[in-house]
């Protein structure tokens, strides 16, 4: 890794950050009422993921959705995630470790990611643009934008209350950042009772 995740402290940011990795697989299991790993497979095949591409997990956590993505890019792709929480980086590490999956994991903020240019097929978000505010939102897409190949393909799923509008902010930022093809909708899945929400597009 280029940054080690149990030497590199938490680098500031205005979202949310969630240090409790060692919970936090346990909680998920709990959300989804034993069905993250359906989520995780549907949120995979909804991006389009095929052998070889290169994949970013933004907010990847611990390495759940990250793992489903490698299994799709396969040996002769490559699968990224970041995280601005190092404990969920070492957890993301383990496991990919345990499982025999060779996945690039490193700290790293949404708004200011820590990777190329336009080197990636598809970005990835999962359950975590609610943490953020505005501001960091539209950052953190426009991040996207500049690692996405053009044509490339960003797929965020997420809680969206109405009161909030999470994902009408990102729907926004797309459009300023030239995404295309918008499609936005319901996955079926709900966190805490929550229903869970789609927004994919492809950069311009």
């Amino acid at each position: 890794m280029a940054n080690r995740p149990d030497r590199v402290a938490a680098p500031p940011t205005r979202g949310i950050r969630i240090r409790w990795a060692r919970w936090y697989d346990a909680m998920n299991r709990i959300h989804f009422l034993g069905r993250e790993r359906r989520f995780r497979d549907w949120t995979a095949d909804v991006a389009g993921i095929t052998d070889g591409q290169a994949v970013l997990d933004v907010g990847c956590g611990t390495g759940n959705l990250a793992m489903a993505a490698k299994l799709r890019a396969g040996a002769g792709g490559e699968v990224h995630g970041i995280d601005a929480a190092p404990e969920m980086v070492l957890q993301a590490e383990r496991k990919a470790a345990e499982r025999g999956l060779d996945i690039h994991y490193r700290v790293g903020l949404i708004e200011e990611i820590p990777l190329p240019d336009g080197v990636f097929d598809v970005v990835l978000s999962s359950l975590m643009l609610h943490h953020l505010p505005k501001e960091v939102k539209r950052r953190g897409i426009a991040e996207i934008a500049r690692v996405l190949k053009r044509g490339g393909r960003f797929v965020a799923v997420d809680i969206d209350p109405p009161l909030i509008g999470n994902l009408r902010t990102v729907a926004e930022a797309m459009q300023v950042n030239g995404f295309t093809e918008l499609s936005r909708g319901k996955t079926g899945f709900r966190t805490l009772f929550i229903p869970i929400h789609y927004l994919s597009g492809t950069a311009g």
